[in-house]
């Protein structure tokens, strides 16, 4: 005889979306108008309400999240690095507006501060090719790690753009987290579409660039970047992530900017947290990093 089996049906109740599409505030009563009768989760100015602000903390934490067990993102590599480092073309052209700018105003300190910059940036922009390159490998590990890995940056222009642009050379996916800036603040166009995101607040975009990641790379940036970077090393070094590579791409600039040798003279890091820093001066030296420290767990680690 056959036994009886359930078959999973939809819930009896109505869905939350399903009330919001056929519930009607067009009574034209005083009691249909008051903003206390509109669905609470279907009002704006209650939802941006400073009340609310845990509310909305927890809403940006959980679409990303949701959207990127929904992709099968499992595994991370970020790449932070400066918004101002653009390809090698775009960098010349911009050096020779900042001269003709110059030529024009010659007398301005203003104008020769550009030329300047312009030519340090210029000086600069093999990292937008390192970046772009060191994308490609990671986004196609799938052939060297059983799990593959996926890019995440900040999702801007520059080193960010590069290391989305090297995953989508290879037909790759790859993760932009942008924020909300005062100025413009637009999305590069090589990240996967459905894997950008867009922040309000900056402590939870930092919650999801560690949240996966097993590799961490720094290429030559300015604030941003020491931000993200120092975040970083504060979490790994009091163990509220696991400790995974951080990587430096380009010693000179790095060494310029920051005397880590000091901090550890002076007693203020200790030498195993000078040793959480390696260095990369090429694509294939920092892959190469990721894979002697490769460590992945199969929880995702708390932040």
């Amino acid at each position: 005889m056959k036994k009886n089996t359930l078959i999973p049906c939809e819930s009896p109740f109505p869905s939350a979306k399903q009330d919001a599409a056929c519930v009607s505030y067009d009574y034209g009563t005083p009691q249909s108008n008051a903003p206390s009768y509109r669905l609470a989760y279907d009002d704006f100015d209650f939802i941006m309400r400073d009340e609310l602000r845990p509310v909305r903390l927890q809403l940006e934490l959980l679409k990303p999240e949701l959207t990127q067990i929904e992709e099968n993102i499992k595994a991370t590599v970020v790449v932070f690095g400066s918004a101002r480092i653009p390809d090698r073309e775009t960098a010349l052209k911009n050096l020779e507006h900042a001269q003709q700018a110059l030529l024009l105003n010659p007398d301005k300190q203003e104008y020769k501060h550009k030329v300047t910059s312009a030519g340090h940036i210029l000086k600069k922009c093999h990292y937008y090719e390192e970046a772009r390159k060191l994308s490609s490998i990671i986004t196609l590990s799938k052939d060297h790690i059983n799990q593959g890995l996926t890019v995440v940056t900040g999702g801007g222009p520059g080193i960010m753009e590069a290391a989305n642009r090297g995953a989508a050379d290879v037909k790759g996916k790859s993760i932009g987290l942008n924020i909300v800036l005062p100025g413009e603040q637009k999305p590069n166009r090589f990240i996967t579409p459905e894997l950008c995101f867009q922040f309000h607040y900056f402590a939870i975009r930092k919650m999801h660039f560690l949240m996966r990641a097993v590799a961490l790379i720094a290429f030559p940036g300015g604030f941003g970047t020491l931000d993200e970077l120092f975040e970083a090393l504060t979490l790994i070094q009091t163990k509220k992530v696991r400790q995974i590579p951080v990587i430096l791409f380009g010693k000179a600039y790095w060494d310029s900017l920051i005397n880590f040798e000091m901090l550890v003279e002076e007693g203020i890091i200790t030498p195993c947290d000078r040793n959480l820093i390696q260095y990369a001066e090429t694509a294939e030296e920092a892959w190469s990093l990721i894979l002697e420290n490769y460590t992945i767990q199969s929880d995702t680690p708390s932040t």
